[in-house]
């Protein structure tokens, strides 16, 4: 669900069209589809160019959706690659908003799905358990301000 790199878009639909029974690919917005999408899905996938904060992927956090996502802006300030050292990571990240890209991090995906399921279950369990809320937001910029 999403929108954005019409090329893209069109490659996500193409990729429907072919495992219609594995993957669905909405175009645009909905509040209460993307919520019972957070809630249902195993990956969230954000080929975001740019991304200043990104709500998406900490709903996604919250609710053990793994966030797959481009190496930038809020994104990469929010998740960590499973790959890290210690699998203390708990989402796939990867580096270019291209098709190619996004067909690796899905493999991968996959890879971590079918192959490791006991790392990908601690990874929910660890990224469920992230606080991002507003309070702890709020308690860092007061030590921040009265510092």
């Amino acid at each position: 669900m999403g929108s954005g790199d019409p090329k893209i878009e069109y490659e996500l639909q193409g990729l429907q069209e072919l495992i219609p029974d594995q993957m669905s690919c909405y175009i645009g917005y909905n509040e209460k589809l993307a919520h019972q999408l957070y809630a249902a899905a195993d990956f969230l996938l954000m080929p975001s160019r740019v991304e200043p904060c990104g709500l998406n992927q900490m709903y996604a956090l919250r609710y053990g959706t793994v966030p797959m996502v481009r190496n930038t802006g809020g994104l990469r300030d929010t998740v960590t690659d499973i790959g890290a050292p210690n699998f203390a990571g708990y989402g796939l990240v990867f580096e270019h908003p291209s098709v190619g890209d996004l067909k690796h991090a899905i493999h991968r995906a996959a890879g971590w799905y079918f192959e490791k399921p006991d790392i990908l279950l601690a990874a929910r369990q660890k990224m469920m358990a992230i606080n991002n809320s507003w309070t702890k937001s709020a308690a860092a910029y007061i030590d921040l301000y009265k510092a």
